[in-house]
């Protein structure tokens, strides 16, 4: 009796009275489905676009980041599991910020975007969505860093409001999303099909983790299905595992896994493929995919070199794929 289910995600929680969904933050007051963090952010800070990391969205820019406490997946190497795994009552740090005061701050430090990062944004979707919607109003930029575990309808939605996304792409295998993150693949692949469909700019963000999704026969797969459905151009960022949360068993990435992962994607027809979480790397750059120019030059989040004219290429004119 008054159970309610939500729909806004695969795992369709039938939360009884008083209860909260599999994300902790989204609970049946009274027969009715009510996310409990609205307008009360645990992390706010101000960072470099990225570090979200995005590579082909206003580069060397800063973006308004927000999140509140709260997630639908449970990953054993989560790097922010301090926010993710709890609900909003277990947080030692709560800001009282609705969606006007968010675009007040975003105005006030002068950030053309905001970010809907850190935790999952899923979880906070009504918050995203009104907050999405005032930024628009005010010329503002938003983007979802996100792990992509939604149902079509409410994602679609979504994308009227969104300007790019950083997904994580947990690994091209069932088995990994069951076991390591409590989740499953296809939803994850449906949500990038939709994002491009949308016409919301996309990277893709793969995170090697030593002997649990670093096979290259599996990467080489994934990166396949990114170059056929999604297409040569989406950004693809490997990113290297340090040993958090439940995963502390486990050694740091080695650089040279990483560099073979890069070298698969761009194989297999991949244009612009990264390395992140490791600085002085040449993966951290960005090339012309017509003659090799080099564009951007990074080091860890931060921009030394920008050499676009406009988007395009100071020596072949190429228009390179992205927001700039």
């Amino acid at each position: 009796m008054n159970q309610v289910i939500c729909d806004l995600c695969p795992h369709y929680c039938t939360i009884p009275p008083g209860g909260a969904g599999d994300c902790r933050v989204r609970v049946n007051l009274g027969g009715r489905l009510v996310a409990s963090t609205f307008g009360r952010p645990s992390a706010v800070h101000v960072d470099p676009v990225e570090k979200k990391p995005l590579f082909h969205f206003l580069p060397g820019s800063t973006i308004f980041s927000l999140a509140t406490a709260g997630c639908n997946l449970h990953c054993r190497f989560c790097q922010n599991w301090q926010l993710s795994q709890r609900d909003g009552t277990q947080m030692e740090q709560v800001f009282h910020a609705p969606p006007q005061q968010i675009i007040h701050y975003t105005l006030q430090e002068k950030c053309p975007s905001i970010a809907y990062t850190y935790s999952e944004p899923i979880v906070f979707y009504e918050y995203v969505l009104e907050t999405s919607t005032l930024a628009r109003e005010k010329g503002l930029k938003n983007v979802l860093v996100t792990a992509g575990y939604i149902n079509e309808k409410p994602l679609r939605q979504l994308c009227r409001v969104m300007d790019a996304t950083n997904t994580d792409l947990k690994a091209f295998d069932e088995g990994f999303y069951r076991d390591i993150c409590g989740a499953s693949l296809k939803p994850v692949l449906q949500a990038l099909t939709i994002f491009r469909q949308e016409g919301v700019w996309l990277e893709i963000t793969y995170l090697v983790v030593p002997t649990l999704n670093d096979d290259l026969v599996r990467i080489r797969a994934m990166c396949k299905w990114i170059l056929s459905e999604l297409g040569a151009e989406v950004p693809l960022h490997f990113s290297r595992f340090h040993p958090m949360y439940r995963l502390q068993n486990l050694p740091p990435t080695p650089e040279e896994t990483l560099i073979k992962c890069r070298q698969v994607a761009k194989d297999v027809g991949l244009h612009h493929v990264y390395i992140g979480n490791i600085s002085g790397q040449q993966g951290e750059n960005t090339f012309c995919p017509q003659d090799g120019t080099l564009l951007i030059r990074r080091f860890g989040h931060a921009v030394q070199e920008n050499r676009l004219k406009q988007g395009r290429c100071p020596t072949c004119d190429h228009l390179l794929a992205g927001v700039w």
